[in-house]
């Protein structure tokens, strides 16, 4: 395997079900980023105005982000399976930079987390980025992210089909060992 195209987040995520916000991953490149995208549900909503809240797209942004991508060179350092990774690491924030938030994401809303990895090293990775949701109606974002590239990601090149959502930076994270994971 060379990248998580074709995964399921599921496989890849320590998250339950109802805390996984990652729905499919679109281009990844392992050293460089990820593109992933989620549609948030009537429980992602529940009490806050049928609006996703910040702090859930920030948490979405990880998972696809640190969590996915760390989670994959592990799992290639090893040379084992993602149930193995998981079994072995619980991925822990360790520190978030700035956030600036643009427009919201509503249900039923699908957006893309664009992530650029700035750092990877000792299990602790840094990802800047950017959130955007999908205003065109049937856009289709597999077929769209299909020939998608290093430069496009690095300049978050997308067309006017996409609006933006959140701007992240120094979204870091790390992988501990559970053993010395003190719940």
């Amino acid at each position: 395997m060379e990248n998580l195209i074709g995964v399921a987040p599921r496989d890849v995520l320590l998250h339950g079900p109802s805390k996984q916000l990652v729905a499919k991953y679109h281009w990844h490149e392992p050293n460089t980023g990820i593109v992933a995208s989620y549609t948030p549900n009537e429980h992602d909503v529940k009490d806050h105005f049928g609006l996703f809240r910040g702090v859930d797209q920030i948490e979405a942004f990880a998972q696809a982000t640190i969590v996915s991508c760390a989670g994959f060179l592990e799992y290639k350092k090893h040379g084992g399976s993602f149930e193995e990774v998981k079994n072995k690491f619980v991925p822990v924030f360790i520190s978030i930079g700035n956030v600036n938030f643009h427009h919201y994401i509503a249900q039923g809303e699908t957006f893309v987390s664009l992530g650029i990895i700035k750092f990877n090293k000792f299990r602790q990775m840094v990802c800047d980025g950017r959130i955007y949701k999908i205003v065109t109606k049937n856009l289709n974002p597999e077929e769209y992210f299909s020939d998608f590239s290093k430069d496009k990601l690095l300049k978050y090149d997308l067309s006017d089909d996409f609006k933006l959502v959140a701007e992240l930076f120094d979204i870091t994270g790390r992988a501990i060992k559970k053993e010395k994971f003190n719940p």
